[in-house]
């Protein structure tokens, strides 16, 4: 039987590590017709792999980038240079070995990574229809030129067949995460990822989830995620759940369909979420997340300026975006706020304004992330922008961090504004400085070892900052 090997090459931990949901749903609908193994690189950063391509004599290796880099504008991480030295030359160096390069990362940057990882070839989106179709035509040698998302070396973009790519309903299958690869890497700090839906119908100035994933929502049934939630329950025990969605309230009725069945079911589970999308938000539906379980909201508004929202085409109010804020303090559900400046348009009143916004609206125990710069990828909005105002040239490659900040000011002034808002207000905390250090982290671990915290890990680092600046300020 043919023999694949799929390689998970994220081993980022910063601000929690993620496992390879993606990769573990491919291998399901590959294992059907092949042999299959994961190989999860996070646990090792890559020492292991070239002993298991050894053992396992794989032939075919698919490779999955995750992310290309950290999308911090004043410390930036490019994590291709890693892979390729970690991951791709060491197989490189093995004989006979096919590369198939594929994931999220991959899919926004197909040509440019394929060059600079020497990918044999490249699946852009998601592969479980068009992976198994590349590999059964490879080995039965029949024509390859029509596979939906194939990329070959030298071509710039992925074939679309003559149809949308995302055209294809969403998998029908769980994960099974648990039997794939070793999960205790991700207990700690990490979460086991539950996807309820693919795509993404807005068009955020920035965002490459309608580039990775589609325009249009593809949904899976309430009662078919609420299985495998439980099963993953009844393997692994008490973890925590992340709900992986572009945004989880989108369409409303499918986010409180799902809550209404983990609450039928008196499932005593723990879920947290990203992406609530202030014009869907209500207190009924804060009122089930509650109930259902959740125990953290990651709410990524990038800003409380109206003019801002406009530019990067948001579709909520500031109005919508204050009854969220009230809506998640009577809920007393834990938050996590996300802003960005430095976009189209922005000035220092637009910062006052979404400063003002924090502190009107924002729960104290809560943290605020603040970072600077939009990362400019091909395909989106911003891109377009910033070629317009001769930021980049149309011909410019994207591939190492490349950002946009309003040439209004300086990169150099934005960070000083932010600086001086941030540094009388403990629960806003720079992306530049949102790695707790050690010692934070282990006074942290103490804390809710001794209280017996249940509460998520940034309240009680949020804790730990709020102690060490009220007493650096007595």
């Amino acid at each position: 039987m043919t023999r694949v090997l799929l390689v998970n090459t994220n081993t980022e931990r910063s601000p929690y590590p993620v496992p390879p949901l993606g990769l573990c749903l491919l291998a399901g609908v590959l294992s059907e017709k092949f042999q299959v193994k994961v190989y999860d690189g996070f646990a090792d950063s890559g020492a292991g792999l070239s002993g298991l391509v050894n053992d396992f004599s794989p032939d075919f290796i698919g490779l999955s980038i995750r992310n290309i880099d950290n999308l911090v504008f004043h410390n930036s991480r490019f994590y291709p240079e890693d892979i390729l030295h970690k991951f791709v030359q060491p197989l490189k160096n093995i004989p006979g070995t096919i590369l198939i390069g594929g994931g999220s990362g991959f899919s926004v940057m197909p040509a440019e990574l394929m060059a600079y990882f020497g990918f044999d070839y490249g699946l852009v989106g998601e592969a479980e229809f068009s992976f198994p179709l590349l590999l059964t035509n490879l080995i039965e040698h029949k024509d390859i030129s029509d596979i939906p998302g194939l990329i070959l070396p030298g071509e710039t973009k992925a074939r679309a067949n003559g149809a949308n790519r995302h055209s294809y309903g969403l998998t029908q299958r769980f994960s099974r995460i648990y039997d794939l690869i070793d999960f205790e890497p991700y207990r700690q700090r990490g979460a086991y990822p539950i996807q309820t839906k693919r795509g993404c119908i807005h068009n955020c100035l920035y965002c490459t989830y309608p580039v990775v994933e589609g325009n249009t929502f593809r949904k899976r049934p309430a009662v078919e995620t609420v299985d495998e939630i439980e099963d993953a329950q009844q393997h692994l025990g008490d973890i925590l759940f992340e709900i992986v969605d572009s945004t989880f309230n989108d369409p409303c009725t499918h986010a409180e369909l799902l809550c209404e069945e983990i609450i039928q079911r008196k499932l005593k589970v723990r879920l947290r979420t990203m992406g609530i999308n202030p014009a869907n938000a209500s207190p009924g539906l804060f009122s089930l997340m509650h109930q259902a379980g959740f125990t953290q909201i990651d709410s990524t508004p990038d800003s409380a300026s109206p003019l801002i929202l406009s530019n990067l085409k948001k579709n909520f109010t500031l109005q919508q975006l204050q009854n969220n804020a009230r809506f998640l303090k009577e809920s007393n559900l834990p938050v996590m706020w996300f802003f960005v400046f430095g976009g189209p348009g922005e000035t220092e009143q637009t910062i006052a304004e979404t400063f003002e916004f924090i502190d009107a609206y924002v729960c104290h125990d809560d943290m605020v992330h603040i970072s600077t710069g939009l990362r400019i990828f091909p395909q989106t909005g911003l891109h377009e922008v910033a070629i317009r105002e001769g930021i980049i040239a149309p011909e410019a490659s994207l591939l190492y961090p490349t950002f946009y900040v309003t040439p209004n000011m300086t990169a150099e002034r934005l960070m000083e504004i932010l600086r001086t808002y941030t540094a009388t207000r403990f629960n806003c905390i720079l992306s530049t400085e949102s790695t707790p250090s050690p010692e934070m982290l282990q006074r942290a671990m103490e804390i809710r070892a001794r209280e017996q915290l249940s509460e998520p890990m940034f309240r009680t680092l949020m804790r730990v900052r709020r102690e060490e600046l009220s007493g650096k300020n007595e």
